[in-house]
């Protein structure tokens, strides 16, 4: 893959389900690498992805037609938001980011950055005042882009493989 190609923001396509499951995988297996215990129990699956993609909030990041980055965008709310231990910061409806991940050749590009902030935009265009996102406690490289793009720690959720790390940006 060409670092320098032109990105572009889009909405996943069937035809992306291989190369963002390949991505997928990547991560997944960066995480190991690193000691964390996030993605390590078979989340997210390939039927996560096929999912996503059918309900239409699927989104990537393209260079040409092959995708680099992948993340689930989600504006009808997350359930595992709604009971929090600690506050979130702004009342719902809100923008959620799930599944965020970059191609091994691609990353230290700043995808990550660049796919968060196309999501805000977007969030910003369709009215939504809110964008909110979790994480496992071990995945510094999340907690530290979600700092660097000015999310607020708000506390713990949890879901049914674990607590996460919760975190809310007002927009």
């Amino acid at each position: 893959m060409d670092r320098s190609a032109q990105v572009f923001f889009r909405k996943a396509a069937v035809t992306d389900i291989d190369p963002v499951w390949r991505i997928i995988l990547q991560a997944k297996e960066q995480m190991r690498l690193l000691g964390s215990r996030q993605w390590q129990d078979g989340y997210p699956a390939l039927d996560d992805i096929r999912r996503d993609i059918a309900d239409g909030c699927g989104y990537v990041l393209a260079a040409g037609n092959v995708p680099v980055a992948y993340g689930a965008v989600l504006f009808g709310g997350e359930p595992a938001y709604g009971s929090i231990e600690g506050e979130w910061l702004c009342q719902p409806p809100y923008v959620v980011v799930h599944r965020l991940a970059v191609a091994q050749e691609m990353r230290r590009c700043g995808l990550a950055t660049r796919f968060m902030r196309e999501v805000e935009t977007f969030a910003r265009n369709a009215g939504l005042h809110s964008f909110r996102v979790d994480t496992n406690f071990d995945n510094r490289y999340m907690r530290s882009l979600f700092s660097a793009l000015g999310f607020t720690y708000c506390g713990e959720i949890f879901y049914a493989h674990g607590s996460r790390r919760a975190y809310e940006k007002p927009l």
